[in-house]
């Protein structure tokens, strides 16, 4: 491609993630309106947020394979129609279950547009040079778009209903649909060999039964349905992980796996969201319901982190040339464990500057490191199986974090209500949102004791989610500079 076309078409792949990245975290500041309109459960709530992730992790390898095979700019643009369309229907919910059905459905058309994006890099910017800083633009479009979510969702929440939260997505999709065919080449791997629907199957098959006995922990606790269910997917694993060994085309190459940079990248990106998003489901609740700020002011005051994310990114690239890599994605993640650390320092009468503080250094550290660890993804899987290796990248990515907001989450959920009185109302019991609303049903003395124990006990929640980030990130950055540094692709300067 000519150079200036090469921009326009990096313009374009920079709009399905920002959409997607927004999606992660906007709906943090919608829950208490959803929790208000539609009374979802504590399960039906966890349910909502992370669906969405979890259909992606679920489908992104078979998604990545595919657009391999059929195209991946056809892919994109399937995807952007099907996303567009589970928007509206999402915005217009009217049940709890009607919302998770209509995020499964924006998870699947998730699953065509990630993958897509990062393997369109690949084969557009043939010069590493001027790849890694389209990847670093990319990655502020994720960074920005994690962090830009609150703030467009406050906005939004404070002029119209929960639903246009959704909304905000068609116009996008229309304008890729429209640009897209014009700006964008077509990709494939020109000898893709032939499709394994079983293999297809089995990835499926091993990735749902796992994400249904997390559900259940996050219900009901460690039961024996939810650890057979879990063995059941682990197995199902095992046996597509020794069917793609003896095919000789497999569906998912795990040679891509011996490579130190590809899979300790991976690992890396995986464990650094599975602590951020954690942490995405609680604190625009901290921030609304605890420290009582409207959705507008709440999300102003998470503008510096976006500023961060975006210059993270950035700055990767420009660093790379004078620092080993190994030693800035572990900087980077111990940078966001500082964030974490600042966290755990917010009580339920204030702390608002700790959360500033908090999120602007997640924002630079973690925009930092993954900005270097994608690259290192991309770059180590030759050009034809670039759909396969971004989607495994981004599969380790939005299955981190899913079982952040699965595990951390139902940790937090879990020592909120060990935190409240006894014969405190199961209202009260499931969500923050349920204790504000129970609240307002109780004469004002009785209102206020339950709003004071409740906010209180949300607080200890987050305080542990923080330590708990901490202690994750603290281990992959140092997991991060041990594989990297012993890689010899990534260990000298770029």
């Amino acid at each position: 491609m000519a150079g200036r076309k090469q921009w326009w078409a990096l313009a374009v792949l920079v709009l399905p993630v920002l959409l997607i990245s927004v999606d992660m975290t906007v709906l943090g500041f919608a829950l208490p309106f959803l929790s208000e309109d539609l009374a979802p459960t504590g399960a039906e709530q966890l349910w909502i947020v992370d669906i969405y992730s979890f259909m992606l992790a679920g489908l992104l390898v078979l998604m990545g394979t595919l657009g391999d095979r059929i195209g991946r700019r056809k892919l994109l643009l399937m995807g952007a129609a099907a996303f567009g369309a589970a928007s509206v229907l999402a915005a217009f919910s009217t049940s709890a279950f009607m919302l998770i059905i209509a995020r499964a459905l924006l998870g699947i058309g998730g699953a065509t547009l990630m993958p897509s994006t990062l393997s369109l890099i690949r084969s557009i910017f043939l010069d590493p040079k001027q790849r890694r800083t389209a990847i670093a633009v990319w990655s502020a479009g994720f960074s920005g778009g994690m962090a830009l979510g609150p703030v467009l969702g406050g906005w939004l929440l404070e002029h119209f209903w929960w639903g246009s939260v959704f909304l905000i997505n068609v116009p996008v999709m229309l304008v890729l649909l429209i640009v897209g065919p014009f700006v964008l080449p077509e990709a494939r791997d020109p000898k893709p060999g032939r499709f394994d629907p079983l293999s297809a199957l089995l990835s499926l098959a091993a990735m749902l039964p796992v994400v249904y006995g997390i559900k259940l922990v996050a219900e009901h606790g460690f039961t024996l349905k939810a650890a057979i269910s879990i063995l059941i997917g682990l197995a199902l694993g095992v046996v597509f992980v020794r069917r793609q060994n003896r095919l000789d085309e497999p569906m998912l190459d795990l040679k891509l796996f011996s490579n130190r940079a590809f899979s300790g990248s991976v690992v890396t990106n995986m464990l650094g969201v599975f602590a951020m998003v954690g942490l995405l489901f609680l604190v625009p609740q901290y921030l609304q319901l605890v420290l009582g700020l409207t959705p507008v002011v709440a999300a102003l005051w998470m503008l510096p982190a976006t500023v961060a994310g975006v210059a993270g990114a950035l700055l990767a690239a420009w660093l790379a040339k004078r620092v080993r890599v190994s030693v800035l994605v572990s900087g980077g993640l111990l940078v966001a464990a500082v964030g974490f650390l600042a966290l755990t320092q917010v009580s339920s009468g204030g702390g608002l500057a700790y959360v500033v503080v908090s999120f602007t250094l997640l924002g630079g550290g973690v925009a930092l490191s993954e900005t270097l660890t994608n690259d290192l993804v991309i770059s180590a899987a030759p050009a034809e199986r670039a759909g396969a290796a971004s989607a495994i990248s981004e599969t380790g990515f939005e299955l981190g974090g899913a079982l952040g907001t699965a595990i951390l989450g139902s940790v937090a959920t879990a020592v909120y209500r060990s935190g409240l009185p006894e014969g405190t109302a199961e209202s009260a019991r499931d969500t923050l949102g349920g204790a504000v609303a129970t609240a307002q049903q109780l004469d004002p003395a009785q209102g206020q004791a339950l709003l004071a124990s409740a906010r209180e006990a949300f607080t200890q929640g987050v305080h542990v989610t923080a330590w708990a980030g901490v202690a994750v990130l603290v281990y992959t950055g140092v997991q991060a500079f041990v594989l990297l540094n012993r890689n010899k692709d990534s260990a000298v300067r770029i």
